[in-house]
């Protein structure tokens, strides 16, 4: 009867409608139940199924270059200064130059900061079954020197892991993780009853993140993110914003 309650739970729980206390007092019952964690894993691969199923194509930049270069064509510069309506035509002209350059800065602010949510969501959910899974790492070791190594030929890059001994952060293992088709790193670290997943993958793959360091909170998960050296790194997890910045800050010396 228990895991009914747990179950129906589960859709708003990976829709972020839940509140924090029982998102962490779901998140423990996922840990303890194998059949409520099969059951998570299957609606997030629902759900990341449909997130996929929904894309639609979104124009470019190119658009408003397409747009201007037929506003031109169609009104040669000869006839601009033509008769007494030619100024007119310039600042008709003008305006609509104008209209499409401001739209086209607001549409790709709104774009990008759309294709961070997604991004960010889509992260989010594979830390959900990450969580959910019997089987979370493929590579299992709390010895940096044997899960750095485990990467080589899976993933287009390196990275480097700071060494734990002395903070409460203990490294469980890794696993490949996929962004978009692109294979990257998804780092597994534990502090006490908390995990936390970090994922890594190339700059290039992340064309729609902001430059800068963010924080924010996500279905009630801390979410870290920053850049380093080429690569774009994502925590996720459950503890702490105290705790997240500080694993963040030694991943950070790692360098």
């Amino acid at each position: 009867m228990a895991c009914e309650l747990w179950t129906e739970k589960l859709d708003a729980y990976l829709d972020g409608e839940i509140p924090a206390g029982e998102a962490r007092a779901l998140q423990q019952h996922l840990r303890e139940c194998a059949t409520c964690a099969a059951e998570a894993v299957a609606k997030v691969q629902q759900k990341l199924a449909v997130k996929a199923a929904a894309q639609r194509f979104v124009p470019d930049p190119a658009f408003r270059a397409r747009i201007e270069r037929s506003i031109a064509a169609r009104r040669p510069s000869a006839t601009l200064f033509s008769g007494g309506r030619g100024w007119l035509r310039v600042f008709e002209i003008a305006t609509v130059a104008a209209v499409l350059l401001i739209g086209g800065a607001l549409f790709l602010t709104i774009r990008r900061g759309r294709g961070e949510e997604r991004l960010i969501s889509e992260l989010v959910d594979q830390h959900v079954a990450t969580l959910a899974s019997a089987n979370p790492v493929d590579v299992i070791s709390t010895d940096r020197h044997t899960v750095k190594p485990w990467f080589a030929g899976k993933i287009p890059f390196t990275f480097n892991l700071p060494e734990l001994e002395g903070s409460p952060f203990v490294l469980v293992g890794g696993r490949v993780s996929y962004l978009s088709q692109s294979p990257g790193a998804e780092l597994i670290f534990r502090l006490r009853q908390h995990q936390i997943s970090v994922f890594i993958f190339r700059e290039e793959e992340l064309t729609e993140v902001r430059e800068k360091q963010t924080l924010r909170t996500a279905l009630s998960f801390e979410v870290r993110t920053w850049r380093h050296n080429g690569l774009g790194y994502f925590m996720i997890g459950d503890a702490s914003p105290q705790d997240l910045d500080k694993l963040s800050e030694l991943l950070k010396a790692a360098g």
